[in-house]
């Protein structure tokens, strides 16, 4: 016997005895030896920790590295003589029954260890492991495959026509036929072998799409990022223990072997996993400087930073000043991003007529986010089932534009251009955060149709452009002050919608400054116009919006009482006598929900009542356009009644506001007697 071979083997029996994978594997044995019945293979998985073998034995553990399959041969022997001795197999006949599959916990963090198809030599032939990372874009269904199989020799004088020593065990990257098929041979006698079908061993296999995290630049519809690059989906096999592992949309990173399937005249590469770990990039945990010294400066307001915020904001694109209510809207609604479920979402409705201008401003918005997306109108924005495209005849789920926005932004467009079935779909996603996929069975080669349901978590952005509807709608006639005409689109959808702003109040109508602006802009597409724009740039934005997201805010008890009064007192207020009130039930939710994201924009952990005024306004206001004014009667422009052009504009708006709070709580107080609220008699 080698040596080293001898060495290794002692090394790897040290090693499982100290990592506890002894104990572990002593208990996976006991489970098959209480069956009492016979396989043609024992799979066994077993964690290594790469660095603590390399420390043991550095041979060992460059062979682990780099001869992944012949490490678990390794393996496979130490385990065949610890069952032989220990007695933990009683069924167990031969060392080529025992199956090993090595899960490396990591690998060293060195450029030759990453692969990425999108970057060349693809070397998929040297059987080693790798780290890959990237998004999931499509899922299988799960299937059966043959993790190994008995061969007995057809000839009854030969001494493989008995016994367990023909035995084929399925290796990474190969295909169903690669394990049975008809025509092996005997390697003593070369007489035909013959599975023995009984002994048979199944497994579960599940066929994953994934596609480099660049892919999610390409789909943002505006970028500053100049930079090409070429982006390939690669074939990822889940099997066993890690079927369903994987959720579509989610970002993974990966190890496993890369191999090359061919199915027919096509070759596709593919990778055999070992490990999937869910992939958390680690966001910034500051906030640029001049962010901070304007957060010191409006100390004094709880509404003065964030104002201002909304008035500098995206220069790059309208002029500062312009769109205020919805640049802040934009904000809230960027900062109110989670990949977590039952999350607080915060969907932007728009009415506009300057389609172009609102377009670019969101275009711009989206690219703050690591998951902002542009619908493509040529996709899908739902999931959808497709025939898998490696032979198995099973469905496949395709992920669409909403899942691939996951925690971030899906911007949809224009809503006029979508049909009804579309909008019905989106209403229903929007109420329940959810899509149902349908697979029918005797399509896709099952016995029994399936549902799956497939989590829809992001923000959706959309407008109307009111010159449009306004010419496929005769307009209203009996419309409610202050109520807008959105009758091309659907009305509960327009109420699945958290925020419907009009992007035309009195005091964002500066058509001057915007047509300066985008005239000068066209000469000079990268000029700085103002001298915000080099103070506050957009990279900062993008920072101080990904720290803020993070920031886990908590609702005080004063805001809290504040919310509840206003959601009563407008259910109270907001109703007919044919169907009752007009508020959605949703409603409740997205006044928590701004009141959070107002919070966070001003960095604070705890939402104030100032949080709650400005989210009680904001969604005053969107109903106002929806179902017309209320006993509540707030400004068209109730956030921003005016300019900001100096301190004293801060201060004159700090004093509406406070007006407005104490209208509110005088509003509370008439239609909502039982919530208690504090005043300030000052």
């Amino acid at each position: 016997m080698d040596p080293e071979m001898q060495k290794m083997r002692e090394v790897v029996l040290v090693y499982l005895d100290r990592s506890g994978g002894l104990q572990k594997f002593v208990h996976d044995c006991k489970k098959y030896n209480d069956s009492k019945q016979s396989y043609a293979v024992y799979r066994f998985v077993i964690s290594i920790n790469p660095s603590d073998i390399a420390e043991l034995d550095a041979t060992l553990g460059n062979y682990i590295l780099h001869n992944p399959l012949q490490a678990a041969q390794i393996f496979q022997s130490v385990c065949f003589v610890a069952i032989k001795t220990l007695s933990l197999i009683e069924q167990l006949q031969t060392e080529a029954q025992i199956s090993i599959l090595l899960k490396p916990t990591h690998l060293p963090p060195l450029p030759s260890y990453v692969l990425s198809l999108s970057a060349y030599p693809f070397n998929y032939t040297s059987q080693r492991f790798y780290m890959s990372e990237g998004i999931v874009i499509a899922m299988g269904t799960v299937t059966k495959y043959t993790q190994g199989a008995r061969f007995l020799c057809t000839e009854e004088t030969c001494l493989f026509s008995e016994g367990f020593r023909c035995i084929r065990v399925h290796c990474p990257g190969a295909t169903e036929s690669a394990t049975v098929r008809t025509d092996f041979v005997c390697s003593l006698c070369s007489s035909p072998l013959q599975e023995d079908m009984k002994f048979r061993v199944l497994g579960d296999k599940q066929i994953v799409e994934m596609i480099d995290a660049k892919i999610l630049n390409a789909l943002k519809g505006y970028s500053n990022d100049k930079s090409h690059f070429r982006i390939q989906a690669f074939t990822v096999f889940l099997r066993d223990e890690l079927a369903n592992k994987m959720t579509i949309g989610n970002h993974y990173s990966i190890i496993g072997i890369p191999a090359c399937v061919q199915n027919g005249l096509q070759a596709t590469a593919c990778i055999e996993v070992n490990s999937v770990q869910l992939y958390k990039p680690n966001g910034p945990s500051f906030v640029s400087d001049n962010f901070k010294y304007l957060l010191s400066l409006t100390s004094g307001s709880c509404w003065r930073f964030t104002a201002i915020l909304a008035n500098i904001f995206a220069s790059q694109v309208v002029p500062p000043g312009t769109y205020n209510t919805l640049k802040l809207a934009i904000l809230l609604s960027l900062v109110q991003t989670c990949e977590k479920e039952n999350s607080d979402y915060l969907d932007l409705l728009i009415v506009t007529s300057d389609t172009l201008v609102i377009d670019r401003l969101l275009n711009y918005s989206l690219c703050l986010l690591p998951r902002g997306i542009r619908h493509p109108p040529s996709s899908e924005i739902f999931p959808s089932v497709s025939k898998d495209k490696h032979g198995t005849g099973s469905a496949s789920i395709q992920a669409c534009s909403a899942v691939l926005a996951k925690g971030g932004i899906c911007y949809i467009g224009d809503l006029s251009s979508y049909k009804k079935d579309k909008l019905e779909l989106l209403q229903s996603v929007l109420e329940s955060r959810t899509t149902t996929v349908f697979i029918p069975g005797k399509k896709y080669g099952e016995e029994a149709d399936q549902q799956v349901t497939v989590s829809v978590q992001t923000n959706f952005w959309s407008f109307v452009d009111v010159d449009s509807s306004s010419k496929k709608h005769i307009q209203k006639e009996n419309s409610l002050i202050g109520q807008m005409d959105v009758s091309l689109i659907p009305v509960n959808l327009v109420d699945g919608f958290g925020l419907l702003i009009y992007s035309e109040f009195p005091s964002c109508r500066l058509s001057s400054p915007v047509v300066h602006h985008i005239l000068r802009k066209a000469i000079n597409p990268e000029a700085m116009l103002y001298k915000v724009s080099q103070q506050f740039r957009t990279q900062d934005y993008e920072e101080f919006i990904l720290f803020a997201r993070n920031l886990h805010v908590e609702l005080s008890s004063e805001a809290e009482s504040l919310i509840q009064g206003y959601y009563l007192a407008s259910r109270r207020v907001r109703r007919d006598s044919i169907h009752g009130s007009t508020l959605s039930a949703s409603a409740l939710k997205i006044l928590i929900s701004l009141s959070k994201a107002h919070a966070k924009l001003s960095l604070r952990q705890t939402v104030l009542e100032e949080d709650a005024v400005i989210a009680v306004l904001l969604l005053e206001s969107s109903l106002t356009l929806k179902h017309g004014t209320s006993a509540l009667c707030v400004a068209p422009n109730p956030v921003f009644p005016f300019d900001l052009s100096d301190e004293n504009s801060l201060q004159q708006r700090d004093i509406y506001l406070m007006q407005c709070h104490h209208q509110l709580l005088k509003f509370i107080a008439a239609y909502s007697p039982g919530i208690h609220i504090n005043t300030n008699e000052e």
